[in-house]
């Protein structure tokens, strides 16, 4: 389906609305390609234990009201899932993402999301074929807050693949910043910061704040361009089962 004249505009939001920065997240994937046509493989990641959470956030973008963005990630069966999903007065948006916790790393099993605006909106979906060589967005961020947990992109960046909704090939650069603290609606937390962006667009620049002890939680994330803060989310609610 295409986006209306004036969805042009709402379509530069719709992937902001579901996740803001996060659904341009990132991937534990190799830093070069596979040699002589092999895929490349999941790469391994830290031992760090997976804890299901609940979580919201409340997303600003610039010129845009206020909405609040719902994180679930949930144990179910043999492989987790990681679903983001909101709903405010103009538009609707959810994403699915499901994974293996495999020995030599994360592996991609399904993805689905789907997007409304105005009335006008899409949807998409990958099953396993496409993700055995590259992991989703869901799955990417997910991948890449164990790595930053466990010490990686650290002493150099990191290049990163993944696949985009429509199955193409993304890359971005991540490094980690340090530990702070940080004052957020939902409570005080120490945080890891990552800094991320596309190597042939240098001014736009993903800041990750992620929870140190709970993989694939956001404490904050900010979209910078062009040196201005154009988005930011907020942790604002987080159970945790016992």
């Amino acid at each position: 389906m295409r986006w209306s004249r004036r969805g042009g505009q709402l379509a530069l939001f719709a992937p902001w609305l579901l996740a803001c920065l996060p659904l341009m997240a990132l991937a534990n994937a190799p830093t070069t390609p596979a040699q002589n046509g092999a895929a490349p493989r999941a790469a391994a990641v830290p031992s760090i234990a997976l804890r299901p959470f609940a979580a919201r956030y409340r997303l600003e973008v610039e010129g845009w009201p206020a909405a609040y963005v719902d994180h679930r990630l949930s144990r179910e069966g043999d492989y987790w899932e990681s679903l983001m999903e909101t709903d405010i007065r103009v538009a609707r948006g959810s994403e699915r993402s499901r994974f293996m916790i495999q020995d030599e790393g994360i592996q991609s099993l399904y993805y689905a999301s789907g997007y409304a605006l105005l009335g006008v909106g899409d949807s998409y979906q990958l099953d396993a074929e496409p993700l055995e060589a590259l992991p989703d967005r869901q799955t990417a961020l997910f991948t890449l807050s164990r790595r930053i947990i466990g010490g990686d992109c650290a002493d150099s960046p990191c290049d990163i693949r993944y696949l985009d909704h429509k199955g193409r090939e993304e890359r971005l650069r991540a490094h980690t910043q340090g530990r702070s603290r940080i004052t957020l609606p939902a409570g005080s937390f120490e945080t890891i910061t990552a800094e991320a962006w596309e190597a042939d667009k240098p001014s736009r620049r993903l800041l990750f704040r992620f929870h140190p002890e709970v993989p694939g939680l956001l404490l904050s994330v900010d979209y910078h361009r062009d040196g201005k803060r154009r988005s930011q989310l907020r942790l604002s609610r987080l159970t945790l089962p016992d």
